[in-house]
């Protein structure tokens, strides 16, 4: 299974709670449990939908189970993945003019969306372009890096979504990668085996540099290799997001 086919599951898995709700509704003579029922299975059936769609996948192929489905060996990653210090991510972000920052579920796990917001308005401070680039399946449901970032004050107007940046990539000096995975992984596009493949991601390979926050070299949930972390343009910032974020703050002048 896909990473990012999971948030789908848990979301059908909802629906068909509202819907076993609304049965048990009617069975009963309940009004109101057939009407929150109902409410609960179309909602959770329409994210379901919303999902499938953002991911370029069958929600048909998904409900009978026709995920992580390949037809060979996936392709093998070559290189190693090389970290870097705090002092190495700041230097880069000194002589940098273009930054954007890319949310995931690591940093919701870590709860470091505070210290996110921070190091943006740092570095908007010193005259830096710095934007948010927003999967829609970030996270565990679509708007949750949304909800995040507006909860610690990021303003609306630096948060866009991939369809809005994806093309700016390739003109940005440094790309940030906060606790994602699946979504940053260009094997969707590169590797037809992989369980990804043809899901739209957020190109962020084709920035000048990246710089991956991540606790370790482990594939993360999904159990998928992400060649991104292997490029000769990307380095790991490796530790628990926040701990990380705190000594990267620390560093500022």
């Amino acid at each position: 299974i896909g990473g990012a086919d999971m948030p789908v599951v848990v979301s059908m898995l909802n629906s068909y709670s509202g819907w076993a709700a609304a049965a048990i509704g009617f069975s009963l003579g309940n009004d109101l449990l057939i009407v929150v029922g109902a409410l609960v299975g179309s909602s959770g059936a329409i994210l379901s939908y919303i999902m499938c769609k953002a991911m370029n996948r069958s929600f048909i192929s998904v409900i009978l189970g026709g995920f992580g489905n390949t037809t060979g060996p996936a392709m093998e990653v070559e290189g190693e993945q090389i970290a870097i210090d705090s002092d190495g991510v700041l230097a880069a972000l000194e002589d940098a003019d273009s930054i954007i920052i890319v949310p995931g579920y690591g940093m919701a796990v870590a709860q470091a969306q505070q210290n996110v917001a921070e190091l943006a308005r740092r570095l908007r401070a010193k005259g830096k372009e710095v934007r948010f680039a927003i999967h829609p399946v970030a996270g565990r449901l679509p708007g949750h890096m949304n909800v995040l970032l507006a909860e610690a004050k990021v303003p609306y107007d630096i948060v866009l979504e991939m369809d809005e940046i994806n093309e700016d990539f390739a003109s940005t000096d440094v790309v940030i990668v906060i606790g994602s995975n699946d979504i940053v992984n260009p094997a969707a596009q590169e590797d037809p085996n992989s369980p990804i493949a043809g899901m739209p991601v957020l190109e962020v390979w084709k920035a000048k540099q990246v710089f991956v926050s991540k606790r370790g070299q482990g594939t993360g949930y999904s159990g998928i290799e992400n060649p991104l972390f292997y490029k000769e343009n990307t380095r790991m910032y490796y530790g628990d997001a926040k701990a990380s974020l705190d000594k990267l703050l620390a560093s500022f002048s």
